[in-house]
């Protein structure tokens, strides 16, 4: 089984099409996005374990920091490693995660869930998200934006499929519970769940580990003229190692940018349901429903994925560095107007949402090919691994920083637009920051590119 996993084994034939690329990628994707559905059983786990919101909170928390740590340490190793094994790495560290949280759930151990879904299932996350990057970029060099926005789309909309999935499965092991909010189920149905989910999500993630290839050496698309790669400056035919990507200034200006963007979407996504909510407040009540609340939700899930792969296909055609002045540049102003005209007219600010938090996921779905761009090929997925720190660090900054600001302005259920203000506008100024950091990238210096004979000892089909 060791050696069947082996990069070398994986290498497709003449007849392999790359179109199965993105759907193999997918299947990982859209499994492990199920860590944006976990509000769905948050309840009931409060009152399974009799505990607070922030107690069951920290399971997700501890997933994406691990998510960031596991994809920087171990991002050499996916890239070298090969895409398969790294898929069947995720694939039992995910599946692993749910079945000892559902084990801690059960015996009613909080520690065993951050054990499981906090520690193991975040390793998995991890590696699942950057396992297929570098093989869609070798495999799409003519068109890296639209292939990684295809395989990374679905890590944004896995909640689709995980939540309306985790309400029948509940609903099905509880019959008192009906989905509503503040409904919960017993726990016993929840480790059910879990037990099912990570039977599910293995089978799916395995599908994509046993059908993804690596692209041949030497591998071109029909009619594609390698030469036309390097249209600008900023785009390199060059090599440049994970170690000395981190050397450069470029990876740290690419990592305060993804920190801000992310940390700013993160500002509407924490908040959502009770955001829309309270800009709408009069008097004491609200005139949206907590289910209008929860469809508003669900279309930031739309956009979020569609950001993911319209927009990163979009920079294909003008550049990464353009497509990233317009997340950041235009999302502080749609920030400003948010915060400043947001609560005028519900259509309004579902629109402003909806366009912000699709400049979140093309973010996140552009990066692989803004650092293939300045790094070259030979170890993006490593890069792309380190990089993703900057969401770690954005997962915790984010939540702090709007739900401090709106601390100190009142309690929950009786907050008003403007008591968002001063948490919106801080966003703005993190996107600005943003922005003068994506203007002042430039190629990187020819000292830290890889020489041929270095780049050369890398495994077979990993350049």
């Amino acid at each position: 089984m060791a050696s069947f996993l082996d990069r070398s084994r994986t290498v497709a034939g003449p007849t392999y099409s790359r179109w199965l690329i993105p759907p193999a990628a997918l299947a990982v994707h859209l499994s492990i996005g199920q860590v944006y559905a976990t509000s769905v059983y948050k309840t009931s786990l409060v009152e399974h374990f009799g505990t607070g919101l922030a107690p069951i909170g920290v399971i997700f928390s501890i997933a994406i920091v691990m998510l960031g740590l596991s994809a920087a340490v171990l991002g050499k190793w996916v890239d070298h490693g090969g895409p398969r094994k790294a898929m069947f790495t995720a694939a039992c560290f995910w599946a692993a995660g749910f079945l000892v949280a559902a084990l801690g759930i059960s015996t009613t151990q909080l520690w065993l869930v951050y054990l499981g879904y906090g520690v193991l299932g975040g390793i998995g996350l991890g590696i699942g998200y950057i396992s297929p990057v570098s093989t869609l970029i070798k495999w799409f060099p003519d068109r890296p934006g639209l292939a990684t926005g295809m395989a990374i789309m679905g890590f944004g909309g896995g909640a689709l499929i995980a939540s309306p999935l985790s309400n029948q499965l509940l609903r099905a092991y509880d019959p008192g519970f009906d989905g509503s909010a503040g409904s919960a189920a017993d726990g016993s149905a929840v480790a059910q769940l879990f037990v099912t989910l990570g039977i599910v999500y293995f089978v799916a993630m395995m599908y994509g580990a046993f059908t993804i290839r690596v692209a041949p050496d030497g591998y071109a698309p029909p009619g594609w003229d390698p030469s036309t790669r390097k249209q600008s400056a900023m785009v390199t035919t060059a090599s440049v190692s994970a170690n000395n990507a981190i050397r450069t200034p470029q990876f740290w200006l690419l990592w305060v940018l993804l920190f801000c963007n992310v940390t700013a979407g993160i500002g509407i996504l924490e908040q959502a349901a009770p955001m829309i909510q309270d800009f709408f407040r009069d008097g004491g009540t609200t005139a949206i429903s907590a289910v209008a609340a929860g469809g508003f939700v669900g279309l930031l899930s739309l956009g979020n994925m569609a950001g993911r792969f319209v927009w990163s296909s979009t920079s294909d055609v003008i550049g990464r560095k353009k497509i990233y002045m317009v997340y950041l540049g235009v999302g502080a102003v749609l920030y400003v107007l948010l915060a400043s005209i947001g609560q005028t007219v519900t259509a309004l600010f579902v629109l402003l949402a909806f366009v912000i938090i699709s400049f979140y996921g093309g973010g996140f779905a552009t990066m692989p090919a803004y650092l293939r761009d300045l790094f070259g090929t030979f170890e993006v997925g490593a890069i792309h691994g380190r990089v993703l720190t900057a969401w770690s660090a954005a997962g915790v900054a984010g939540p702090l920083i709007i739900n401090g600001f709106l601390d100190a302005q009142g309690e929950p259920g009786a907050l008003v637009a403007g008591d968002y203000r001063p948490a919106l506008f801080t966003m703005v100024g993190l996107l600005v920051v943003g922005f003068v950091a994506n203007l002042l990238i430039k190629p990187v210096a020819e000292k830290f590119h890889e020489t041929s004979a270095t780049s050369s000892t890398a495994p077979a089909n990993a350049r």
